[in-house]
């Protein structure tokens, strides 16, 4: 019966799959708990992810998480369906929107990959009564998102044409998506669509192998190596998405129509009673989590960045601690504290290897992020109940409370009160 009930978390509708998890807890022991664990950054299926919005809210609370928060791209579209699942398995939620904006201020290549003056960033903490008016605003963007991925689908085949594999945004994509209820399609749908075309040509075989290295002129590591072989690898395709992600600069055309102008999505975001957050990348050298390549992002000119994105209104700046170095947090840390800029963490859930607990967070050097993790609940809380002119960066509440770190103690005590 509990293999039942945690298959039909990922399956049927939404109702459906609340209903599994109501069944499944009552047949599992409670977690042991990580007080000092939080994670306001997991990606559903409404954007790229193995997991549903209930399997999402399920897996951080097996994790031991006291809170979770959903951060989809483009998208709210999953988010009542999350707070539902995190409400019947007794956890903390936020709710939060990942987005690409343009920000043309000089500094080039910033906390994208792929693109100059571009930006990803994330509304914290949306107000329950304003979650369908912000997703409607997102509608277009994740229309212009089609078209654009639409063609570089095109440029996919472009190159795989030869290998007899080709690929087809309306029938190969689309379907992996939940674009028809309201979710996104991302650069890593295209990857997954291309893994499923290999697995079919190649299978979990040498000559996939050699074909990734020998045609495509892709690195695999021995221990992805052994992975793509393995027959049982249950993972095997989000594996193969990690091998092919190394080289998207052939099909990659650069987001324009699809993203709105950064201040002015900071504005929109504040009218919606959320919390606009820069998502610092930094330096990669070795990436702790494997999929992000050697390289340079804004380290060089950080300074000048945090400066700006405080001028342009931004209220916050979310990073995930497994992502950088202690040294790299440190630096960042003393400048958001320079800015009066709230903390936000969160680790980028949107693999199946991935672990929905933070181990740094247990570190005395990051417990106030855990602090921060209740405040933002508390904001979203009160905002839905009182109205956003209560949220922790209205002008009442700075008012009331001038001093931002005072500010979250009282917010976070809000957010404790929310759970039963």
């Amino acid at each position: 019966m509990r293999e039942q009930y945690y298959k039909k978390l990922n399956g049927g509708t939404a109702e459906e799959r609340l209903s599994a998890l109501a069944n499944l807890i009552k047949l599992e022991d409670k977690p042991v708990r990580r007080d000092n664990d939080a994670n306001n950054h997991i990606h559903t299926i409404y954007s790229f992810s193995p997991y549903s919005p209930t399997k999402a809210a399920y897996m951080a609370y097996r994790a031991g998480l006291t809170s979770a928060g959903i951060m989809d791209h483009d998208s709210l579209s999953g988010v009542e369906e999350f707070k539902k699942a995190c409400e019947i398995v007794g956890l903390g939620s936020t709710c939060g929107v990942e987005v690409r904006c343009k920000y043309n201020k000089g500094f080039g290549k910033m906390n994208h990959p792929d693109q100059a003056e571009c930006i990803y960033m994330a509304a914290h903490g949306i107000p329950a009564q304003n979650v369908k008016a912000f997703n409607a605003y997102l509608a277009p963007y994740r229309k212009k998102r089609n078209e654009r991925d639409a063609e570089m689908c095109k440029l996919i085949t472009g190159k795989f044409g030869k290998f007899g594999i080709e690929l087809d945004f309306e029938k190969d994509v689309l379907p992996l998506s939940e674009s028809h209820d309201g979710g996104s399609v991302t650069e890593r749908h295209l990857l997954y669509a291309l893994a499923v075309k290999l697995d079919k040509k190649f299978g979990r075989t040498p000559e996939l192998i050699a074909f990734l290295e020998n045609d495509l002129g892709l690195k695999v590591s021995d221990k992805i190596k052994a992975f793509l072989l393995d027959k049982e690898n249950e993972h095997f395709l989000y594996d193969l998405l990690g091998v092919l992600k190394a080289d998207t600069a052939f099909f990659y055309i650069g987001a324009d129509e699809e993203m709105p102008d950064a201040e002015e999505f900071v504005k929109k975001a504040k009218e919606f009673g959320a919390i606009p957050a820069y998502a610092y990348l930094g330096d990669v050298g070795d990436s702790v989590t494997g999929d992000k390549k050697a390289q340079k992002f804004e380290d060089d000119f950080l300074p000048e960045l945090i400066k700006e994105i405080k001028k342009s209104g931004f209220l916050a700046c979310a990073y995930m601690p497994t992502r950088n170095t202690p040294s790299q947090l440190q630096r960042l840390g003393k400048m958001l504290k320079e800015n009066c800029l709230f903390e936000i963490s969160g680790e980028d859930v949107n693999s199946p290897r991935q672990k929905f607990a933070c181990a740094a967070l247990a570190l005395p050097e990051y417990a106030h992020l855990i602090d921060s993790t209740w405040a933002l609940i508390g904001h979203e809380a009160i905002s839905s109940e009182k109205g956003v002119e209560y949220g922790m960066f209205s002008k009442k509440s700075i008012e009331e409370t001038p001093d931002l770190y005072e500010r979250i103690k009282k917010f976070a005590a809000i957010g404790h009160k929310t759970v039963k």
